[in-house]
């Protein structure tokens, strides 16, 4: 089973920008007025719209902390603040804004996790 989270957007060039360019997702499907973005098995859909939707996170998960790192110096004018360790999450993240005002998370587990491929 797989899935797609669509977004409304305003801006629809300036957000593919940000996450093709800079956040280094790929184009996966584009329809009209709509971009599907791939990230590994992260499928996120953006649709222009007149209004943009903001409430909730993207996370994009890596398997290694310098992978986080890195994002942060891609990212750091985005960036709330630098990566830290989460010990109650057992994550290493930091959170960012995409330029419609949307939270985006960037983060490392600190722990095994289950097959997910």
């Amino acid at each position: 089973m797989a899935g797609i989270v669509f977004l409304k957007t305003e801006n629809l060039a300036r957000i593919l920008e940000f996450y093709t360019g800079r956040v280094g997702m790929s184009v996966w499907l584009e329809q009209p007025d709509i971009t599907i973005l791939r990230h590994e098995n992260l499928l996120v859909g953006f649709q222009q719209h007149d209004t943009s939707d903001v409430t909730g996170v993207i996370t994009f998960f890596y398997p290694d902390k310098n992978d986080v790192d890195a994002m942060y110096q891609a990212l750091h004018d985005a960036a709330l603040e630098p990566p830290r360790t989460n010990e109650r999450y057992r994550i290493y993240n930091f959170f960012a804004r995409d330029p419609d005002g949307r939270l985006i998370e960037f983060q490392h587990f600190l722990h095994e996790l289950p097959a997910w491929k």
